[in-house]
């Protein structure tokens, strides 16, 4: 049902799915939910205390935990990653989300589906990532900030403010430099469209793209990822 190396640590209230492969020395504990065929790499952590100086850290078996975790399905999670639990509410991971190495997912978080983190990406409490976002290599993301769906922000980069749907974000402070052009040419999205949203991007001050009439095809892609 599961392949589970014989060195990992898995706590009594985690539900597992099927198909799942959990690496050795991987640490599952709390109130976890997992669900079929994700593939949970060596060392990593699912469902520890959320990091919160206030919170009461457990010291015996019964103690609070916090509200846990709860990740979906065909998702990737590779070697040291961390996604604690919630604090108000499960930290939650979605569907097809590839988290590299060392990735961070504090307290609170929302992953949506299909997200890309690359390796040291590090996302404070209560951040929401929408479907199809991709972060680069050693990104940083401030508490309750959000990632709008199918966004790319570029390596590096230290996320202060909330970053658009289908926005290409870099820098330190992070500031929007135009449309995740890949990310929507991947999908599908006409040329046409995306120089639409590109320019509207690069031109308005506000990156605001209720301003923009948007092409049917934009809508409905926003309108999936928001779901």
């Amino acid at each position: 049902m599961n392949d589970i190396h014989p060195t990992a640590v898995i706590g009594d209230r985690v539900r597992l799915g099927r198909g799942n492969a959990i690496g050795p020395f991987a640490v599952l504990m709390g109130d976890v939910e997992i669900g079929d065929d994700n593939w949970i790499g060596a060392g990593v952590v699912i469902g520890a205390p959320p990091e919160v100086r206030s919170f009461e850290h457990p010291r015996k078996p019964g103690d609070a935990m916090g509200h846990g975790v709860v990740v979906g399905s065909a998702n990737v999670i590779r070697e040291s990653a961390q996604i604690h639990g919630g604090l108000f509410a499960p930290t939650r991971v979605g569907d097809g989300c590839f988290l590299m190495n060392q990735v961070y997912v504090a307290h609170d978080g929302d992953v949506g589906d299909a997200v890309t983190m690359a390796s040291s990406v590090l996302l404070a409490g209560h951040v929401h990532v929408g479907a199809g976002a991709n972060l680069g290599l050693g990104a940083k993301v401030h508490q309750f900030r959000s990632i709008g769906a199918v966004a790319m922000v570029g390596m590096g980069s230290i996320v202060t403010r909330d970053v658009p749907p289908f926005a290409m974000v870099y820098g330190a402070p992070a500031r929007v430099r135009g449309a995740n052009r890949v990310g929507l040419e991947r999908r599908g999205v006409s040329a046409a469209a995306v120089d639409l949203i590109d320019t509207a991007y690069r031109t308005s001050s506000e990156h605001d793209l209720a301003r923009v009439k948007l092409p049917a095809e934009v809508a409905r892609l926003l309108a999936a990822a928001s779901a």
